[in-house]
């Protein structure tokens, strides 16, 4: 999702350390979350719908105690 929302211009760019290591600035990550933050408490956050169950085609394993 952070990849996603990256590409969309939604998440600060990440950036190299070495070819195979990529790294955030935790100054605009902390930027961002707050950013989040205030949106959600001012009520304006979209909030993504739960699944809706009715469209399984099966039904959820239920656990046995004993396995729990």
């Amino acid at each position: 999702t952070i990849y996603e929302m990256e590409k969309r211009g939604e998440f600060p760019r990440r950036f190299n350390i070495t070819p195979r290591c990529v790294v955030w600035d935790l100054e605009e990550v902390e930027a961002w979350l707050e950013h989040r933050r205030r949106i959600y408490l001012e009520g304006r956050a979209k909030i993504a719908p739960g699944p809706n169950v009715h469209q399984r085609k099966t039904r959820p394993v239920k656990a046995n105690r004993a396995d729990i």
